[in-house]
């Protein structure tokens, strides 16, 4: 239907062109479209089909001149263009082409066979033409000649062209595939650098993966070019001992008269086989010798290369000139090339001499005196000069190189966005990208992570085993390196992969390196979340919002809050680890205390209070009753004297009872942890922000609230009172 509907649509725009040439010259462009694709994508298949009939069909010896004549033509053309072709990609489909034509020869093979020995008694004609042709021509007169110089051309493509060319695509093949994870990780860091764009990135990644993708192919396909001469020569006694064979006891014709006929059809039948064989095996061995990095046509790069030192043709005609007048030697071939070698080494000394007398005369009118600079004077630097710091960076050993690429399957890319992708979800702004690159100061198995360019997180893996984590409790030791997860500090044994079956049997939680780094990450990134976002992310958000809620935004930002301080209570409210996912309450409580107060901790704590819902359920989710710890009466009492004592800077009071408070602390989120239960502090709103950055780091477990910050709809059950020695607590000197 298609290569019909073509024929109509080119039936209609000659139609069309005879009444209106106007009208034709836009319907062209669509009809040479179709009929191009239409081509291209019945070539191929007719093609083989093709290949299969002349398999099973017999074929006229006129067809079989012509598709000789078709075959040795394809390959030649095939030769010049891996000639002319820059580089190996140039020529992307030449293993396809390699395939194509191999398979279109050996089926012109079964088909001439077939032909020599049903009509061979008829004549040397008897296959056409082109075959006679080749055999008269090569052997001569001779049946001897034509063996030997068949045998010679066999022995060429086979020994010497075919057998180097397919080494060179073996190595080639496996050097190209072992340097994609370098390549990959240099246009990595060219991308984090500012050296290219993510489009050029995207073009260079493809091309990478494309030179891999052929050298593979051509490893495949050097076998059959390989094949195919060793076909050519097993045809060919088989047609010669066949052909005997049939001619002098099926058609009676004696031993001599079979061996003249036969002889000259199979070794032309041969030449005719071989000839496109050679070509296309010359071809393959210029195209995978071909430089990947030259950008200049094979001619080019040869001629540049050999008469790029005059020396070299100096001394060669020299040598050539006294060989040429040694006795005996043939003097007119030797001086010949002598004085060619000769003459053309002094014109391109004197061009060499030239171009550095034209040098000098340039240095010599920039004020150099025609001396030339032994240093290149530097260009000047510039804003592009200065990198920008990575927001997020992670940064491997070389051992670690397979982790983050695709093609060894690596998983740790998937893993890092799949990070990003819960964390922006769960904390309510988009995570800024993690740039991945490789670090030879570090270890082999060593990783780094990185925010703002200061390093976070650094620990040493073993690519070859997974972690088998203790998580408390387990039911027997296994054997492995010993080890922490270097995320939450648990106790950890890198195991071999086929012991994790047992590992899991005894309790411990069991985990790959990617999920080892990718947690480590998230852990980092949750902790130092504030630091992520800045004014460009909460314009960002502004704008989203906007969307839905325009009157809320214009009627904040900048005239109630300027973007600065708002940028200033996000990050005091991620810092708290409160999520900020629910912008528009965050949005109206500002509205509703902006225009009371400017200070950003008091903003923070209405804020709070707005999100108390959303907070109390990350904490103990849909729970109705809270368990939280408290602290005494006479210990606030304390620490509001201590805090106005302290102003800005803190809770004035003396380090042992700050000790003290924090150990009371922890045995109290222990005892919540074991448990099962969360562990959260409850005290006035005036405290809260200042005992939440006292257990930040040293509890990371507690969460500290206020009274104001308990949903009304929600109980509270007192399961510690810090300070209150008559419920055994530690005596923390209050009286």
């Amino acid at each position: 239907m298609a290569i019909k509907d073509s024929f109509k649509r080119l039936n209609t725009f000659w139609s069309t062109a005879k009444r209106n040439p106007k009208v034709a010259k836009g319907l062209s462009i669509g009809d040479a479209a179709v009929k191009k694709v239409t081509m291209v994508k019945m070539g191929t298949p007719v093609l083989v089909l093709a290949c299969l009939g002349m398999v099973t069909l017999p074929m006229p010896p006129f067809l079989l001149d012509i598709l000789f004549s078709f075959n040795i033509a394809l390959s030649m053309i095939v030769l010049l263009v891996s000639i002319y072709a820059s580089k190996p990609l140039d020529f992307g489909s030449f293993p396809s082409v390699l395939l194509l034509a191999t398979i279109l020869r050996l089926a012109l093979n079964v088909a001439s066979t077939r032909v020599i020995l049903l009509n061979g008694q008829n004549g040397t004609a008897a296959a056409g033409k082109v075959i006679e042709a080749f055999g008269n021509v090569v052997m001569g007169g001779s049946y001897t000649v034509g063996i030997v110089v068949f045998t010679i051309l066999i022995i060429i493509n086979f020994k010497v062209i075919t057998s180097g060319a397919g080494r060179i695509a073996e190595v080639s093949a496996r050097f190209t595939l072992d340097a994609m994870p370098g390549k990959q990780m240099s246009i990595d860091a060219d991308l984090n650098a500012g050296i290219i764009d993510q489009d050029q990135a995207r073009a260079r990644r493809i091309e990478v993966t494309r030179e891999a993708d052929f050298y593979g192919s051509m490893d495949g396909a050097s076998k059959f070019v390989k094949g195919d001469a060793v076909a050519g020569l097993l045809i060919m006694l088989i047609n010669l001992v066949g052909g005997i064979i049939i001619g002098t006891f099926n058609f009676g014709l004696t031993v001599a008269q079979s061996a003249s006929i036969f002889t000259l059809l199979t070794i032309g039948d041969g030449l005719v086989a071989q000839i496109p064989s050679l070509l296309l095996s010359v071809a393959s061995a210029i195209i995978v010798t071909r430089q990947s990095s030259s950008e200049k046509e094979m001619g080019q790069q040869v001629v540049g290369d050999l008469f790029s030192k005059p020396k070299t043709l100096l001394i060669s005609g020299g040598v050539l000139f006294v060989m040429g007048i040694v006795p005996g030697m043939p003097h007119v071939a030797f001086i010949l090339l002598s004085s060619i070698c000769l003459g053309l080494g002094y014109l391109l000394q004197r061009q060499a001499k030239k171009r550095e007398a034209e040098g000098n005369d340039v240095l010599a009118a920039d004020g150099t005196n025609g001396v030339p600079s032994k240093k290149p004077e530097m260009k000047e630097l510039s804003w592009d000069d200065v990198s920008e710091v990575d927001v997020i960076g992670l940064e491997v050993g070389y051992r670690l190189i397979p982790m983050v690429d695709k093609n060894q399957s690596g998983e740790l890319l998937n893993r890092v966005k799949g990070v990003r992708k819960k964390l922006s979800q769960d904390l309510g702004f988009l995570i800024p990208p993690v740039h991945i690159r490789d670090n030879l100061d570090l270890g082999p198995a060593f990783y780094r992570i990185t925010i703002m360019g200061v390093t976070f997180g650094e620990a040493e893996i073993q690519p070859d085993r997974d972690m088998a984590i203790n998580p408390g409790q387990v039911f027997g030791e296994i054997q492995g390196i010993k080890g922490k997860d270097p995320a939450f500090g648990l106790e950890a044994v890198w195991i071999s992969k086929t012991d994790n079956d047992k590992a899991l049997g005894l309790g411990y939680t069991v985990v790959d390196c990617s999920t080892v780094i990718a947690t480590h990450l998230s852990q980092i990134l949750v902790n130092n979340c504030a630091s992520l976002i800045g004014q460009e992310e909460v314009q960002n958000i502004l704008d989203i919002v906007s969307r839905t809620q325009p009157k809320l935004v214009n009627g904040l930002v900048p005239s109630v809050v300027n973007l600065g301080l708002l940028t200033h209570i996000l990050q005091n409210l991620l810092n708290e680890g409160v999520p900020i996912r629910d912008m528009r309450t965050i949005l109206e409580t500002l509205v509703e205390y902006g225009p009371k107060s400017q200070d950003p901790e008091v903003l923070t704590a209405a804020c709070r209070i707005g999100l108390r819902r959303l907070i109390i359920q990350d904490i103990v989710g849909s729970e109705n009753i809270i368990p939280v710890i408290t602290l005494a009466p006479d210990l606030e009492k304390v620490l509001h004297k201590s805090l106005e004592t302290g102003g800005a800077e803190g809770i004035g009071i003396e380090p042992g009872m700050a000790d003290r408070i924090q150990r009371s602390l922890m045995d109290a989120t222990s005892a919540q942890e074991m448990e099962g239960e969360p562990a959260i502090l409850l005290t006035s709103g005036i405290l809260r922000s200042t005992l939440s950055r006292f257990v930040k780091n040293t509890i990371p477990g507690l969460k500290v609230l206020s009274y104001q910050e308990i949903p009304d709809d929600k109980q509270i059950k007192i399961v510690s009172v810090i300070g209150n020695s008559n419920q055994g607590a530690p005596n923390l000197g209050l009286k």
